[in-house]
């Protein structure tokens, strides 16, 4: 299954289309704060519209919080290096969008476990993560005047090319409208 990380996300509507984004596919959203938004914004809750009864969101104090839940990892003061050793110990396929990224996302080949960090909207992942991770940093193309993409979409893109990979096992592939249900 594939985990989406946001680290310090700020936008509620991102978020809140993130979770029934991660719904609507099965996957798992990690929230690392702090927010810049409420748990309790209606912007928030009007985005991932009837959702979240179906969505598996896990909300983490810090980011050691998470690598301990997560990784079983504690320890490192240095939380950039920290992330590496926790992922690299626990021998799980971990990955991070950016514009900085030198791989396409279509170029990753997804093991069936596997983490995404995504960055704030204003600024995105720290350097300093980047710098540290930067052989699992990937970015997804667009043309160079661009700064960057919407943080929902990009999820998006990357959640439904690792689906795409493993043939969108487990998703609905076909429909009708209702009318034709009865043969019409």
């Amino acid at each position: 299954m594939i985990n989406i990380v946001l680290l310090e996300p700020e936008i509620p509507n991102n978020t809140g289309n993130i979770v029934r984004t991660c719904a609507a596919t099965g996957a798992v959203l990690h929230v690392i704060e702090p927010c810049g938004f409420s748990w309790e914004d209606k912007y928030l809750k009007r985005s991932g519209l009837d959702y979240w009864e179906i969505s598996d969101v896990r909300r983490y104090g810090n980011l050691e919080e998470f690598l301990l839940k997560n990784f079983n990892y504690s320890g490192g003061e240095n939380m950039d290096k920290a992330v590496k050793e926790a992922y690299t110990a626990a021998g799980i396929q971990t990955l991070f969008s950016s514009t900085k990224g030198s791989i396409i996302h279509s170029q990753i080949r997804f093991e069936r476990d596997c983490y995404v960090f995504f960055g704030k909207e204003t600024r995105g992942l720290p350097e300093s993560l980047l710098k540290a991770n930067y052989e699992n940093t990937f970015r997804i193309p667009m043309r160079a005047k661009a700064r960057s993409l919407n943080l929902a979409n990009s999820v998006a893109i990357v959640i439904y090319e690792y689906l795409r990979q493993f043939e969108y096992k487990n998703l609905k592939t076909e429909g009708k409208p209702e009318r034709w249900k009865d043969g019409e």
